[in-house]
């Protein structure tokens, strides 16, 4: 009997190797603890039966396109949607020999905090099967916190990676902007998304960017790592410095139980050589939220236009009128977010307003990476809480839009401004999982390997739910 709630990707790949047992007894187990723990978490959309491949199985965000498997990105309007090739990163999994357990559930079309979102009902938190597990990547960290996939594939626009990894008690890494290409991903806002490697552990993150990152040919976003990917070995933090942008951890809403378990890991960070200092990213945090609600609106009015249901997905009966047709098959097949989103960047890119939205929020993302850039100057990494809060309950925000944006008040800065982020789960607050957020400069995806994996071997957190023990 192989156990998948303990085994890392890591020590699964050394067992394979070894001939403790084989590829398809590995992902035999997963398939059996799927149908054994996935009916009450409905953290899959979609799973596959027979995969090809001798290595570690994975689970992919169910926005990446697999030749042959339905990819809906959480949404009706998608539906029935099998495509005729794969993601580049579903290629590289497929070249390294991961086998593919299935499609995970999220945000329709990745809006959202809480996968509450998903056209095909919510996916609920391994550690209380009563809160959510975050979004909108929340399916692939719920399947990885309950030993459903050793390790999985999200997307992160505003925070869909880090925020739910946090709220699940796993590790979530946010790459630099042009590292993993988005070629054959459902797309949200392009100048945003960003694919992701999620994992109980930091090293298992390292692997798992490794498989997929790297220069793209069909996507002209991309760009060559500066340096390979190196899976982290230290056990220490010495010649380190971390700031800790007061704005990002005294910022109003942040829970008392997650600032104490944050300070907690900070004050570790410094018995391990690192020099903690404070610092301020005052326009980034005032100016960030709004930001991103004009861009990514506008970028996703934009990409979701396509969806008329003349060439794929969804179609509403019609009469012959073909504007008709158009209106009523994005009115049935599109969720209330989609359409909320839409309205807002149809607006913002109007003319008329296009350059008092729109352009004038693009100004203000430069002013924000211009903001961190600065602060890269003094220090190697930034830290902050994940999430302000720790799972809420489902149906908590579902009314209240604005109060679902602002989980993603810590995650947003920084991805406005490119530059990647690791979270890694740092305590319990009421018995559920505080996420801390490490944020580095462009590229700087070792240094955040390193010193998460300093913290995660001195934290010795258990990743595994207490209710699954």
């Amino acid at each position: 009997m192989i156990e998948t709630l303990r085994l890392t990707a890591e020590d699964a790949a050394g067992m394979l190797e070894r001939g403790e047992f084989s590829a398809a007894e590995l992902r035999g187990a997963y398939r059996t603890a799927i149908d054994e723990r996935d009916p009450e978490l409905h953290t899959f959309l979609t799973t596959v039966d027979e995969a090809e491949g001798d290595g570690v199985p994975i689970a992919f965000k169910d926005l990446i396109s697999t030749r042959g498997v339905e990819t809906t990105a959480g949404s009706r309007i998608l539906a029935g949607y099998k495509p005729v090739f794969d993601a580049t990163v579903a290629s590289r999994c497929i070249d390294a020999g991961l086998p593919l357990l299935g499609k995970t559930n999220m945000d329709e079309f990745a809006m959202g905090s809480s996968t509450e979102n998903s056209g095909f009902g919510p996916s609920r938190n391994p550690w209380d099967p009563d809160r959510v597990p975050g979004g909108s990547s929340g399916g692939s960290t719920a399947a990885v916190a309950a030993g459903l996939a050793p390790w999985a594939l999200g997307s992160d626009t505003g925070g869909s990676i880090k925020q739910p990894a946090a709220l699940c008690g796993v590790v979530g890494l946010r790459p630099t902007y042009g590292t993993v290409s988005r070629y054959g991903i459902v797309a949200f806002a392009s100048s945003l998304d960003q694919i992701g490697p999620i994992a109980k552990t930091v090293r298992d993150c390292a692997l798992l960017y490794r498989i997929v990152a790297g220069r793209d040919p069909c996507d002209s976003t991309t760009v060559e790592l500066p340096q390979p990917v190196e899976l982290p070995e230290a056990e220490d933090l010495r010649g380190l410095k971390i700031g800790v942008p007061k704005e990002l951890n005294e910022t109003e809403g942040i829970e008392p139980g997650v600032s104490e378990q944050v300070n907690r890991s900070l004050a570790l960070a410094r018995e391990l050589g690192a020099e903690v200092e404070e610092c301020s990213l005052p326009r980034s945090v005032d100016f960030g939220l709004p930001c991103y609600y004009l861009i990514a609106p506008s970028e996703a009015s934009s990409n979701l236009a396509r969806y008329d249901g003349v060439r794929y997905g969804y179609r509403a009966e019609g009469d012959g009128d073909i504007r008709q047709l158009y209106a009523r098959t994005r009115d049935e097949g599109f969720g209330d977010e989609p359409k909320r989103r839409i309205m807002l960047g149809t607006y913002a890119l109007s003319a008329g307003y296009y350059e008092a939205f729109y352009g004038q929020a693009q100004r203000v993302r430069t002013l924000i990476k211009q903001e961190h850039d600065a602060l890269f100057e003094r220090f190697d990494l930034l830290a902050s809480p994940t999430s302000p809060t720790v799972a809420f309950r489902l149906g908590e925000r579902t009314q209240n839009p604005l109060a679902m944006y602002l989980s993603d008040v810590l995650t947003i800065p920084s991805n406005m401004a490119g530059m990647p982020g690791l979270s890694i789960p740092c305590g319990l607050s009421d018995g559920l999982p505080v996420g801390l957020q490490l944020i580095g400069p462009q590229f700087s995806e070792n240094a955040l390997f390193r010193a998460g994996h300093a913290l995660e071997q001195a934290l010795a957190f258990d990743y595994v739910p207490e209710r699954l023990r």
